[in-house]
């Protein structure tokens, strides 16, 4: 974590799904309730994903809940919201999800500065004995350490 990165969100179940191949960091363009609810930590990623459409990228079912002191100011928690991205990249990522198995999902939100942003993953489905290969490659790990951890301290 580098200096002035504060991490809001994080999506841990994209890690578990898919095999992620490729990372880049998107801001995003919100609305003023939507950046205080972010701050507040009102903000929800598992389910999200980023869409392409003519030309943009946009992070689709991501829930920001809404803003206690906004009035009748509020916005829709689950509207899709657009990501600030080159137009390169764009089209490079949209021709890469429209290969067979590929999508693009947000991994973390965290403040930049004063910009919020999103840092998302091109990313292939893992399949179940994927699944139970990375558990079990975990499991060893830690079992691993912990006698190693017994061994210096006895």
């Amino acid at each position: 974590m580098t200096e002035g990165r504060k991490i809001l969100a994080k999506n841990r179940k994209a890690r578990h799904t898919y095999h992620l191949l490729d990372r880049e960091t998107a801001g995003i363009e919100l609305l003023g309730t939507e950046v205080k609810a972010i701050r507040a930590g009102k903000i929800n990623i598992k389910e999200g994903y980023v869409a392409f459409v003519d030309g943009e990228a946009f992070l689709v079912g991501c829930h920001i809940g809404s803003y206690d002191s906004a009035g009748y100011a509020g916005h829709d928690p689950l509207r899709r919201r657009r990501l600030l991205l080159h137009k390169r990249e764009i089209e490079r990522w949209a021709s890469k999800v429209k290969e067979k198995g590929l999508t693009a999902v947000p991994l973390t939100v965290f403040i930049d500065g004063n910009w919020i942003k999103v840092e998302i993953a091109l990313a292939r489905g893992k399949q179940l004995h994927d699944k139970r290969e990375t558990l079990r490659r975990r499991t060893l790990d830690r079992e691993a350490e912990q006698a190693v951890k017994e061994r210096s301290n006895g």
